[in-house]
């Protein structure tokens, strides 16, 4: 998948729900662009963001409600 600069300026980041629950592991996603979902860390968001495609973060969102992810 190729997200441009210009996609990734464009977001309009929220604060995830589960972030911040323990003190400090805040995770920004934005959910208004098309085909992309962009995360970035919180505490830095002027630095990298990742992007994955709707399908796989609707899959890694499953694993991390479900808790089957390793530690």
């Amino acid at each position: 998948m190729t997200t441009s600069p210009h996609e990734i300026t464009a977001a309009r980041w929220r604060k995830s729900s589960y972030s911040n629950l323990n003190g400090g592991d805040c995770v920004e996603v934005a959910d208004n662009l098309p085909g992309t979902v962009p995360v970035r860390d919180s505490k830095t968001p002027h630095g990298p963001a990742l992007a994955f495609g709707p399908d796989a973060w609707a899959s890694f969102l499953t694993a991390v409600k479900g808790d089957r992810l390793a530690g």
